[in-house]
């Protein structure tokens, strides 16, 4: 599921299923916590990514 190479849309994507999957009824403790660090871990990769491109944009705008 998670992976270095993922794109921010990917990440994105999956950590939008996380959400969707923590406010599920049918859900255990373990599952949700299993969810909610994967989650966390795409939040972060999420973060990076876009850290990343304003760095980039910084860079360029000054240019």
């Amino acid at each position: 599921m998670i992976n270095d190479n993922m794109t921010f849309e990917e990440a994105l994507s999956a950590l939008e299923k996380a959400a969707s999957a923590l406010r599920g009824d049918n859900i255990s403790l373990e599952e949700a916590m299993k969810i909610f660090e994967d989650g966390t871990v795409l939040y972060n990769k999420c973060r990076q990514i876009l850290d990343e491109a304003k760095q980039k944009i910084e860079i360029y705008s000054k240019e």
